[in-house]
């Protein structure tokens, strides 16, 4: 295969899993919101455990189908993981109920410094000065579309820093784990959502009633409510997957400035489809600036220098090509 044929078949992959990751998300905001707000479910702790168990039965099917190939994880590497993507659900629920919503977007902006200074510490990258700037103007714009009051409380500002940084920290694992022992996005899934959906569903009834002070047993389903919990279930099998595919071909810093674009979306849908209260010139700028925002940081961190290591010693543990560390396995490629 030629460079630049091979390079076309990468920005192809690249625009599909990130169209991937985008619909999925999306559609898991929407289904979750009726969900919650609609049929009262409101048991977020416990339905991310639910996630896990759907993603943990498509990761059996596929490894019976021979999709995913046996590979190994040392258990150290898994439980560090674990415990970081737990805090992270766990943490983001916390602060979004001890917060106000524009501290809560406050934090959620502030994941893009912490992962950028978590790159920078452990894997020795170094920003351009176009780079950076882009990144300031993708913050810019989506805090002056989405942060309105904003209150502080120690509490609340304690959950927000765990939310923040257990949620760079499982993002950068997601990443290096990947890199450090070759796995696919599907493998890591295999390793990682099993034990993610007993822990959850086993701390998450009671995380749910010391935030809600209801009791997920007590919960009566309709057929509704019913279909809507399968509907968040399936589509989050996809969204954990594109998670995963997504940041092992790009970086947590890349994943998280490129995902604001559905930040963008959410609340595009949300004035087309419940109305334009809310809807006025600094929300249409912030927009529009956090746009122009991505666009430059896909142009700089792209260009020789943009982003890039200062050093990088190759893990003695399944020993990559040169290419992998450019590109994920053929497993992720296709899909």
């Amino acid at each position: 295969m030629t460079p630049s044929s091979k390079a076309d078949k990468k920005a192809a992959i690249d625009i599909a899993a990130w169209m991937f990751n985008i619909v999925t998300s999306v559609g898991i905001i929407i289904v979750n919101k009726a969900l919650m707000q609609t049929y009262g479910f409101t048991f977020a702790t416990t339905l991310t455990g639910l996630h896990f168990v759907t993603t943990t039965l498509m990761t059996i099917v596929l490894r019976w189908l021979g999709y995913i190939q046996p590979s190994h994880l040392p258990i150290s590497d898994l439980m560090k993981f674990v415990l970081f993507a737990n805090f992270s659900i766990v943490g983001m629920n916390v602060s979004l109920m001890w917060n106000s919503v524009g501290f809560y977007q406050i934090a959620k902006l502030s994941m893009i410094p912490v992962s950028c200074l978590l790159e920078v510490a452990f894997d020795k990258i170094r920003y351009s000065r176009d780079t950076k700037l882009s990144i300031l103007i993708v913050l810019l714009g989506v805090a002056v579309c989405t942060v309105t009051d904003v209150s502080v409380n120690t509490k609340g500002f304690i959950a927000a820093v765990v939310a923040v940084w257990s949620t760079a920290l499982q993002q950068y694992y997601v990443h290096h784990l990947q890199r450090k022992y070759q796995l696919t996005s599907f493998n890591l899934l295999g390793h990682t959502a099993p034990i993610q959906a007993g822990s959850l569903l086993l701390l998450g009834p009671f995380v749910d009633y010391w935030l809600t002070s209801k009791r997920v047993d007590a919960f009566k389903f309709d057929t509704a409510s019913l279909l809507f919990l399968f509907l968040s279930c399936t589509i989050a099998i996809g969204t954990n997957l594109s998670q995963f595919i997504c940041i092992g071909r790009f970086t947590a810093v890349t994943f998280q400035v490129l995902g604001h674009m559905k930040t963008i979306l959410v609340l595009t849908l949300g004035f087309v489809f419940f109305g334009r209260e809310g809807l006025n010139l600094h929300v249409v700028l912030g927009m529009i600036i956090a746009i122009l925002g991505m666009i430059w940081y896909g142009n700089a961190s792209s260009k020789p220098g943009g982003k890039e290591r200062r050093s990088y010693s190759l893990p003695k543990t399944g020993q990559p090509k040169k290419d992998s560390l450019l590109e994920t396995s053929d497993a992720d490629e296709k899909v």
